[in-house]
């Protein structure tokens, strides 16, 4: 079997077998398999790259998981994950390899590109980044007028805003010494006027993410950034000195006003949404310093090792991933919750967001067929306890089946009074809740009139994941990365699709070009859309006429 020529997961022995197995676990409940076996929870709990995954609160029985790992063996998942380690062209629309692990390889390993290594190239870079981070933090780097640098702006969209923006947040008690962090990635004026409402333009540095230096959004609020500046500083020449770029159009940069000395490069090799370790990270690494930037890809290359070698039956990943594919395509799950307990990962659902549904919402497999199965589910999700006074009504007792990923740690970064105890707690608790419920009969033994007894009844059998660690650290961050890019590269694997193109941004874009040429047209256009859109259109130039 070629990498492009996946054979239909549902066409799978082990596939088959695992729709048997489904009719026969769908009826039974955690209450009766936790009852009936004392170690569950210990046979079902893993730990690597300092993370424990409890999985034992998901409808399995012992003959479950070696299901679903054997469909990840007949899928040939071992085999795409080797391909990628190896530089494959396994991003088959794009002819291109997918090598995201290299960004975070020691110093000194060797990974192979049409026979080139490529390590020492990224820790080149790595670097380059480290030497400016430095003249930054410490003062010696000057703005146009003198004075250091005191905020850094990063402006980006999708993997180039997410991926830094997230972990700028997650690491914010490591960012000593650092300047402080803004981030501008909405092409909405809004953004921008908020972003800089309160800086001083003299020391403002801004770090311009776009690989190609085309980017719309990106370049259109680049351009903005750069009037606001040079209105402010009197000077063309101040761009140099406020502006570096994260790039690979040198000419682009240059012809912007920026020192192609200060452009930090990376690879075609690196998707977006993956690049947070890259030279995109470069305001990540300006807020918390080289070494502790460097700690998180150890994470991250933690994490890559425990994937590689570890067998799939233990295998924290291939596990998440796997059990994800039986919530979402045995027992109907739709969508997939992310619930971090901690605050400085507020901005994490909404990476994992992008890096998912990017990645795995896609139609048609690798050979371009239909697919026979549902793919990438909806991922969303907020920090507890406010996701409790939120959406939770809805887990506990809605019609809906959504899993649950909780995410906590045993230690705080904030220690205030028993804030940490009463946070932990909620975060079991609500396991807890989710998996075995409160049945009527329970509810009507505690003497609550009969017509509230359905109302206050909860069904349970409701699956989660709890992942923990000891504390938020850089380390930790990059192994939760990690963790998820792999989970959802196996589970792209067994659907038989290309987890790292991204075709349906495309579409959009293209309509977007062709409406705003028509929107400030100085002659009425001659429009040729629906009639929904061409009145959309026709509305916003008759309000422009009469605003003028």
């Amino acid at each position: 079997m070629t990498s492009n020529e996946p054979v239909p997961p549902r066409r799978l022995p082990a596939w088959r077998a695992l729709e048997d197995h489904a009719r026969s676990v769908v009826h039974r409940t955690m209450r009766e398999l936790f009852a009936g076996d004392p170690g569950r929870a210990e046979r079902l709990t893993f730990e690597a790259a300092g993370l424990v995954l409890d999985a034992s609160k998901n409808r399995v029985t012992d003959e479950t998981i070696p299901l679903l790992c054997e469909l990840a063996r007949q899928a040939d998942v071992r085999e795409r994950a080797e391909a990628m380690f190896r530089g494959e062209r396994i991003n088959v629309t794009e002819n291109r390899p997918v090598l995201h692990v290299a960004l975070r390889a020691p110093r000194g390993s060797s990974i192979l590109l049409d026979g080139a290594d490529v390590v020492p190239d990224v820790h080149a870079v790595l670097d380059r980044m480290a030497a400016f981070s430095e003249r930054v933090r410490s003062g010696e780097w000057i703005g146009h007028t003198g004075r250091p640098v005191h905020t850094v702006v990063n402006i980006g969209i999708g993997g180039s805003d997410l991926g830094p923006r997230m972990a700028a947040r997650a690491l914010t008690a490591y960012a000593d010494g650092g300047p402080a962090t803004r981030f501008v990635s909405n092409v909405d004026p809004t953004a921008f006027v908020e972003a800089t409402r309160d800086l001083d333009p003299a020391e403002t540095l801004f770090v311009v993410c776009s690989k190609s230096f085309t980017t719309l959004e990106t370049l259109t609020n680049a351009r903005t950034a750069r009037g606001w500046l040079v209105g402010a500083l009197g000077d063309d020449a101040a761009v140099a000195r406020h502006f570096v770029a994260v790039s690979t159009n040198a000419e682009g940069v240059a012809e912007f006003g920026i020192d192609v000395g200060n452009m930090f490069g990376f690879w075609d090799w690196v998707g977006g949404r993956y690049s947070l370790a890259s030279a995109v990270g470069l305001i990540l690494m300006l807020a918390i310093g080289p070494a502790r930037f460097r700690e998180m890809l150890d994470g991250m290359h933690a994490m890559d090792d425990h994937f590689r070698a570890a067998p799939l039956e233990r295998n924290l990943p291939a596990l998440l991933a796997l059990l994800g594919i039986w919530n979402a395509n045995f027992l109907g799950a739709a969508s997939h919750a992310v619930l971090p307990y901690d605050e400085y990962l507020a901005l994490f659902p909404a990476y994992l967001q992008q890096l998912d549904m990017e990645s795995n919402g896609k139609r048609v497999d690798l050979s371009g067929r239909p697919v026979e199965t549902d793919t990438g589910p909806i991922v969303w999700g907020q920090p507890g306890t406010d996701g409790q006074h939120a959406f939770f009504q809805l887990l506990h007792q809605g019609t809906r089946l959504v899993p649950c990923d909780f995410l906590g740690f045993l230690e705080t970064l904030n220690p205030v009074g028993n804030h940490h105890a009463l946070l932990y707690s909620n975060l079991v608790a609500q396991t807890e809740a989710l998996a075995f419920g409160k049945p009527a009969e329970e509810v009507a033994a505690e003497g609550v009139p009969p017509e509230l007894v359905p109302h206050k009844s909860f069904p349970g059998n409701r699956p989660s994941n709890t992942i923990l660690a000891d504390r938020l650290t850089p380390w930790t961050l990059g192994a939760l990365i990690g963790l998820y890019e792999h989970k959802v590269f196996v589970q792209g694997a067994v659907w038989g699709i290309d987890s790292f193109d991204q075709w349906g941004v495309e579409l959009g874009k293209t309509l977007a070009a062709r409406v705003a040429s028509e929107l400030d047209a100085p002659d009425e256009p001659v429009l040729r859309h629906d009639s929904s859109t061409n009145a959309l259109i026709r509305r916003w130039r008759e309000t422009r006429r009469r605003t003028r």
